[in-house]
């Protein structure tokens, strides 16, 4: 899952992001309101978090633009105003969720969860493709009965792969939703994480397709 995380408090944020990060998740965080409005009008995630109180502008605003602009991202608002008024205004603006601080990392990460599964096409809880078989809710990916246990990265590669089944992901996307924008990443980081996730499957009649110098595709045989 990628997540856009939009919050001024840094030590909140690297909190959040921690927590995220150590599930497999990829975290782009921004600190000022425009420019997290500029950063949303060109860039996608699974979901984005978005604090109300920011410098420049608000998340209210951000929200408002988002939806003008015709962008149905499940957004989870957060804020310390927790009387009824404001939580009606934050969900009017647009949010599908909202969470009053201070609140519990574990509840946060749930509602993440489910608000990345309200797409306008559901996707299935188990999903075979091949001889594997993908469980959303436990997050594991089975073979023969047997879960392949794999590292966190592997398995949000896979997951990415899998939502795009039988689509080329450009090698770039790859590293934007598995490490963030702009994170350093090693130039062969991508290719080791596919060769190794690509040994891991061999056998299940499943399959990562590389197009040279483009992308991967995860493909059954």
């Amino acid at each position: 899952m990628r997540v856009i995380l939009v919050e001024d408090n840094l030590s909140l944020a690297k909190g959040i992001e921690n927590a995220l990060k150590d599930q497999g998740h990829a975290v782009d965080h921004l600190e000022d309101g425009l420019d997290a409005d500029a950063f949303l009008s060109r860039q996608t995630a699974d979901v984005a978090i978005i604090d109300i109180n920011l410098p420049r502008l608000c998340g209210l605003e951000i929200i408002r633009r988002m939806r003008a602009r015709r962008d149905t991202m499940p957004i989870l608002v957060l804020t310390a105003q927790g009387k009824t008024s404001d939580r009606v205004e934050g969900l009017d603006a647009g949010a599908d969720d909202y969470l009053v601080k201070p609140f519990d990392m574990e509840e946060l990460v749930a509602r993440l969860r489910a608000l990345s599964r309200r797409r306008p096409q559901v996707a299935p809880t188990r999903e075979p493709v091949g001889q594997l078989l993908y469980d959303r809710e436990q997050r594991i990916v089975l073979h023969a009965d047997r879960n392949l246990d794999l590292p966190r990265r592997e398995l949000a590669l896979f997951e990415l792969l899998l939502e795009n089944r039988g689509r080329l992901i450009e090698k770039d996307r790859i590293a934007d939703s598995l490490y963030g924008t702009g994170t350093p990443v090693e130039p062969n980081a991508v290719e080791l994480l596919v060769s190794r996730l690509r040994r891991k499957i061999d056998g299940s009649g499943v399959t990562i397709r590389t197009a040279r110098g483009l992308g991967y595709m995860l493909d059954e045989i």
